[in-house]
Formats: structure tokens, sequence, C-alpha cells
């Protein structure tokens, strides 16, 4: 009996695929990381953010970026001259057209550019 007992199958490691052995694949990442580009050039291709912090911190970097940009797109905004201002100076030019008349000449224009008119 202990002459048939049952034994565990040998597990098969042969490749499924060939591998080859050639001398250039054996050291291929080294090449590789030989020839990896330099990070500002990574930067400016904008593979990699400009920024050095650390990766937990870049997002509320960017964010406080973007905030910023707001705040002085807003503080732009709120210095700019009024329209009536505008007129008066020569900048702007009244346009005798009621706002039902501008709305109908804008919806035309649209239309025409999707029929591929104007």
């Amino acid at each position: 009996m202990a002459s048939q007992e049952h034994q565990a199958p040998a597990v098969d490691e042969t490749p499924i695929s060939p591998v080859t052995t050639a001398p250039g694949r054996k050291m291929s990442l080294e090449q590789h990381l030989k020839h990896r580009p330099e990070r500002s050039e990574l930067v400016d291709k904008n593979i990699l953010p400009e920024s050095t912090a650390a990766p937990s911190l870049q997002e509320k970097q960017k964010e406080l970026a973007k905030h910023m940009r707001a705040d002085s797109l807003n503080d732009k905004i709120s210095h700019r001259p009024s329209p009536e201002q505008l007129l008066k100076e020569g900048v702007l030019h009244d346009d005798p057209r009621s706002p039902d008349e501008k709305y109908a000449e804008a919806i035309e224009g649209e239309y025409a550019k999707r029929e591929g008119g104007a």
C-alpha cells in the first residue's frame, strides 16, 4: 500500500513561449535607464509637473494656483470700465438694433455656420 500512495504531480516550469537569451535582452533595463530623459526635459514636455513638492501636496498646490488665478481675474474684472464709460471714450459704438434683432441675427449666423453657409 505504501507504494501506491499518491504523490503530488510535478510542476511544469517550462515557459509558455521560448525566451531568447540574446545578450542585449539581459541588460535591457540598464540600457533603458542609461538613456532615460532628464527631469527638466520631461517637465518641458508636460509629462511631469513643474512642482518639486511631494506627490501628496501637488493636488493642493494645483488647487491653490487655480484659486489664485480666479482671484486675479476677479480683481481685474472688478476694475474694468463700464460699457457706458467705454461708449463715452469711443471704444465701443452704440448699436442701433434692438435686442430681438441682435438675437435673430446671431441665431441666423449660427444656422448658417452649421449648414456650411457663412
